[in-house]
């Protein structure tokens, strides 16, 4: 099962229609619903009187704002603005780099990425699609402050973060393979235990 996370994207280009798959693969993950279900339930459950309100319907209309603001942010970050720049939309992983040199790439994809023809090219699709999401969501987000300041700080914020997801993309590999490991050799002690079971 972790094998899927060794190997980084083809060295390919993908088509538009490609990287709209892509968008809705993304949009439609289970780890995607969870993430979504869970902060909202978080959300509501520690403050009731938010904008979106109390109880099951607090929690639905969050839902619903966070699947929103995921469904633009996947149209834009992925499919619209690297098709039309054509920039690859993936994470390209160093696994064979030393740790300096992969904790840097990650934190440098955020502006710097690859384009459909392997070379490298300013990540427009972070740098402009941030900027279009949050201007877009200051239109139906209750409760958000639409300040240019405020829409600014969102935006700084974004970028700031965007690393995150670039360090699970680049050692969850690692991490799954020592898990694996261990994982199998518990297997094979409960399956001698169990063989030599009377």
């Amino acid at each position: 099962m972790y094998s899927r996370f060794l190997n980084g994207p083809e060295v390919k280009p993908l088509s538009p229609k490609e990287k709209g798959r892509l968008a809705m693969k993304n949009m439609l993950d289970p780890f995607n619903a969870v993430t979504i279900l869970g902060e909202g339930a978080i959300f509501i459950g520690s403050d009731a009187h938010s904008p979106y309100g109390p109880g099951m319907a607090g929690y639905g209309r969050h839902v619903g704002v966070s699947y929103t603001q995921e469904l633009i942010g996947e149209f834009f970050n992925t499919f619209l603005i690297p098709s039309l720049v054509h920039q690859d939309p993936h994470y390209h992983r160093m696994p064979k780099a030393t740790y300096p040199r992969r904790v840097a790439h990650a934190i440098a994809q955020v502006v710097w990425t690859q384009g459909d023809n392997g070379k490298g090219m300013v990540n427009y699709a972070n740098l402009a699609g941030y900027a279009i999401c949050d201007g877009i969501s200051n239109t139906y987000v209750p409760g958000r402050e639409t300040s240019a300041g405020a829409t600014a700080q969102r935006y700084a914020i974004g970028l700031a973060t965007a690393p995150i997801d670039n360090f699970i993309t680049e050692f969850l590999p690692d991490l799954a393979r020592h898990i694996h490991i261990r994982v199998v050799l518990v297997q094979r002690v409960i399956n001698q235990v169990a063989r030599n079971d009377p």
